[in-house]
């Protein structure tokens, strides 16, 4: 056993949203770190999958969207709980005069909503120099024309942590934000398709464009979006309570 497993001993990680593409990446590099990690999704097959990959992660599904899942999550976890992370993905849907309207309610429920049920399912078994971490994206800072549910749920997301912090710091729990831009999932592809399907052009064509938005000319990784999460767990990071973290790849234009 390591020295960093010693010092994570009973203790846990709960991830939402574990089987995605940033999920499965988040799981693996808390497991390096040495926490169990109870991973959290809609779909029992998904998760049979992926713990069956790893002993030391224990499965609970739920609906994030749903209260239901308040006693669902609580009723799964019986360690101290180091690190919450909320990573659920919601859908694209459009810009801001196309995107169904129960597209946007329905992003902020699962967001927002998804971490206060988060929050309360887990209250008891938060502790000094826990972290609460919000997976939200650039979009909630920098208004994109074809993603208005994530932008408008993403921003959201970003004064609720605020808040968190505000709440929960006296008790020395600390929240945060981590916002990417877009990532090399396949996730990502499939939008770009939605897209260029409607404009009649080649999906490498909307890539390009995409690409183009970044200062460096990249797409995020699941794998820059777990390191990130990683070191948060670091007690340096106490100091970044209420903040969001950029991992955009140079898009956003605004200040501050």
């Amino acid at each position: 056993m390591t020295k960093e497993n010693t010092h994570y001993e009973n203790e846990c990680a709960v991830v939402v949203g574990a089987t995605g593409s940033f999920g499965h990446a988040i799981v693996a590099r808390l497991l390096d770190a040495g926490l169990k990690v109870v991973a959290v999704a809609r779909s029992k097959d998904s998760l049979a999958t992926l713990c069956a990959s790893q002993p030391r992660i224990v499965p609970c599904v739920a609906d994030i969207s749903v209260d239901d899942s308040i006693e669902a999550i609580r009723s799964s976890v019986s360690d101290t709980v180091r690190m919450v992370v909320h990573g659920p993905g919601v859908a694209v849907a459009g810009g801001i005069l196309t995107a169904p309207t129960s597209a946007v309610v329905d992003a902020v429920n699962i967001k927002v909503g998804g971490m206060l049920r988060l929050v309360r399912a887990l209250d008891e078994r938060l502790v000094r120099s826990s972290r609460l971490v919000a997976i939200g994206g650039h979009y909630g800072l920098e208004p994109s024309a074809y993603a208005a549910a994530p932008g408008i749920a993403n921003a959201a997301i970003v004064n609720l942590m605020r808040q968190l912090s505000l709440a929960l710091g006296q008790r020395g729990i600390t929240a945060h934000v981590i916002a990417p831009g877009p990532a090399d999932t396949e996730r990502l592809r499939r939008v770009a398709a939605d897209r260029a399907k409607l404009r009649g052009v080649t999906v490498e064509t909307i890539l390009d464009e995409m690409l183009s938005e970044s200062s460096i000319k990249a797409f995020a990784t699941p794998e820059q979006v777990a390191w990130a999460v990683r070191m948060l767990l670091d007690p340096e990071a106490d100091a970044m309570t209420g903040s969001t973290l950029m991992l955009d790849a140079g898009r956003r234009k605004g200040l501050p």
